[in-house]
């Protein structure tokens, strides 16, 4: 694998901060407590007032503490396994790799852009980076013309691909139905709170959604670049869907309000991504060592 010791060097730097940013975001503490906030649209928020989420709102408090728990849990573990895959020069290392710093890059993007500043701020910038120039090397270490080789023809591509596209209609109409109608009657759409907009529907929209689509189309038509896209949607989707769901357990838990669709569509969601990560793997055919080593 080309930039191989590179993609090493950063990887582990995220499993080292990555680790130190969730564990301190899930055991901090300290502080007043939860408090009412009126915001500059006249809406009453309750804080959270409580360790290193202390300013923000009670809700995104608990779906970051829900997130830091699945990121030093799971996908720390994760990280650790695939890069030992991809030094061993397995695909199904690679594959994984790929998608878990997916999950990382999402999971930093949206920490840098919607959690409100805090501490941990540099640490977040530092992680944002690295995880997006090392998924970019891990992406460009892949050889289009070998990605069909990897795969077995058993592969049940059409039905990976209507899953795909079945997820990403459901999270574009769920999030489309809590913008639209108040966009148009001039409303505040549900949960943005405090906040200056509504980030993670924002990357969902306008990147996970289109993706998914494309990743569908091409996965269904077998095409090589399809194959990859696959693997990373779908260990992305493993990852971040096990956020959501612990997210939405968290929010139950602290008593916040939830929509019944997102308590039921989402951990069916998680449960759907993690039988087709087992069929993807599966499915994976590992070459000989000389054509691994690209």
């Amino acid at each position: 694998m080309k930039h191989i010791k590179t993609v090493v060097v950063l990887g582990l730097m995220i499993i080292l901060l990555s680790a130190i940013a969730a564990g301190y975001g899930l055991f901090s503490s300290g502080g007043s407590g939860e408090y009412s906030f009126t915001t500059i649209r006249g809406e009453t928020v309750q804080i959270d007032g409580k360790g290193i989420y202390a300013y923000d709102s009670v809700s995104m408090a608990a779906q970051a503490r829900a997130q830091d728990a699945v990121t030093l849990f799971l996908g720390v573990p994760l990280l650790i396994l695939s890069l030992i895959l991809t030094v061993k020069g397995l695909i199904r290392g690679r594959l994984l790799l790929t998608g878990t710093l997916g999950y990382f890059l999402y999971t930093f993007a949206s920490y840098c852009f919607l959690a409100m500043y805090n501490s941990m701020f540099l640490v977040y910038v530092v992680l944002f980076s690295a995880c997006f120039f090392a998924f970019i090397l891990t992406m460009m270490s892949f050889d289009k013309r070998m990605l069909p080789v990897y795969f077995k023809e058993s592969l049940p591509a059409k039905s990976i691909a209507v899953f795909l596209w079945f997820i990403a209609f459901a999270i574009a109409m769920l999030w489309l139905g809590k913008i639209v109608n108040p966009l148009t009657k001039g409303l505040i759409p549900a949960g943005l709170e405090h906040y200056t907009t509504l980030t993670i529907q924002a990357l969902d929209l306008a990147i996970v959604v289109p993706v998914a689509v494309v990743t569908g189309l091409l996965v269904i038509r077998r095409q090589s670049f399809g194959y990859l896209l696959a693997a990373v949607v779908i260990v992305k989707g493993v990852t971040m869907l096990t956020a959501i769901s612990a997210m939405l357990g968290a929010m139950i838990y602290a008593g916040v309000k939830v929509s019944p669709v997102e308590t039921a569509i989402f951990p069916i969601f998680n449960a759907g991504i993690i039988v087709c990560l087992v069929i993807l793997l599966r499915n994976v055919r590992e070459p000989g060592k000389e054509e691994i080593i690209l």
